[in-house]
């Protein structure tokens, strides 16, 4: 049996999240038509509490004909109407259901696409109170291998968590991480350190991305060193990556390496000048979430993984460093592959692929922490 989600329910938890009310302006962009049950939802929600919501077809079925045909500093500007949507907006919520993966086209010119639209993600963060909604879709599933009844049925379940007490929990353990000076991602392919004394650690519990579950901080620009492999296959931007290797110094990716998409991953390293550094540094707390789709947005929630992200960080954490770029990469830490650890000043919060108690405390689904 397929299994529906609530619609009307998610479409109230994002409401809810986004503190929407009478007289918010509230743009909403949708990416394909797969996502139009819940963005139906949500319009019906917004009228519901005397907001006012606008649409707007961001379909990135279109993009097929811009990165063909348009020249390469066009594709570089951001969206006119996407800018005019986002000045004119309180509030914005993004649909992204998760259309086939593989986009044909020169490297170039998709990372010249991802400098536009990184312009727009930028007035979101500035500008408005946001949420992203990630809807897989039967072609996703397909593309990475998976059934699509079983990852929609997880994705609904994520949803359904006592997001007040998440918010504490996580907001305990952020503030038992901003004492923290240095954290370490180590597998037996490499060891990444990022010092993050001084900066602060945010909860994502229901308010900025569904699905949702995380924490994250912003690492010291010019201190992360080390490398990070990331296994597998994932796909940003329609581009496929396959076994990504990066190398730091003192803050700055110095060697790129993979198996496949890396002119792409070249490109999007000289998006401008921050593109090279650590925007983010995040840890999934979802345990609803187990399947690795590929997609990072979904991804980077699961319980058990941890997520870089190249590029523009967030200032609420007090991370300066700026960029067009936002590019969270996502290490699954529980791969039997990899089985690896992440530790905060010597303290466990994975072991050996396990989520250890301060991180398993702080879980949307509480977990059974490792031994």
């Amino acid at each position: 049996m397929t299994h529906t989600p609530d619609w009307q329910r998610i479409g109230a938890l994002i409401s809810n999240g986004l503190h929407i009310s009478r007289g918010d302006k509230v743009s909403i962009f949708v990416t394909d038509g797969a996502a139009t049950d819940a963005v139906t939802a949500l319009v019906a929600e917004c009228w519901r509490r005397g907001a006012i919501p606008q649409v707007v077809a961001t379909d990135e079925r279109f993009d097929a004909a811009a990165l063909a045909w348009a020249e390469v500093d066009v594709l570089s500007q951001a969206p006119p109407l996407e800018v005019l949507a986002m000045t004119w907006c309180d509030v914005h919520v993004s649909f992204r259901a998760m259309t086939a993966p593989e986009v044909d086209a020169d490297p170039a010119r998709i990372a010249a696409l991802r400098r536009g639209r990184g312009l727009v993600s930028a007035l979101r963060w500035e500008q408005t109170r946001w949420a992203l909604v990630r809807v897989p879709t039967p072609a996703w599933a397909e593309a990475a291998g998976v059934d699509a009844d079983a990852l929609l049925r997880e994705w609904a379940t994520s949803f359904e968590a006592d997001w007040a007490d998440v918010k504490r929990r996580q907001s305990a353990l952020c503030a038992r991480l901003d004492a923290t000076e240095r954290l370490v991602i180590e597998d037996r392919h490499g060891r990444l350190e990022l010092p993050v004394g001084g900066r602060s650690w945010v909860p994502f519990a229901g308010e900025a991305n569904w699905p949702d579950g995380e924490i994250a901080t912003a690492p010291i620009e010019d201190g992360v060193s080390g490398d990070i492999f990331f296994p597998g296959v994932f796909w940003f931007a329609g581009v496929r990556v396959r076994d990504l290797t990066l190398v730091f110094d003192r803050g700055l990716v110095v060697e790129e390496r993979a198996l496949e998409g890396i002119e792409f991953v070249r490109q999007l390293l000289d998006t401008d000048e921050g593109a090279r550094r650590v925007g983010e540094l995040g840890i999934g707390t979802n345990a609803a979430l187990r399947t690795m789709t590929g997609d990072l947005l979904i991804d980077e929630k699961i319980l058990g993984t941890v997520h870089i992200a190249l590029g523009r960080a967030y200032p609420e954490c007090g991370g300066v460093n700026s960029s067009a770029l936002h590019w969270d990469i996502v290490k699954d830490l529980r791969s039997p592959e990899a089985r690896g650890s992440l530790f905060a000043d010597g303290e466990w919060l994975i072991k050996d692929g396990i989520v250890a108690a301060p991180l398993a405390e702080a879980s949307v689904f509480l977990a059974t922490p490792a031994q």
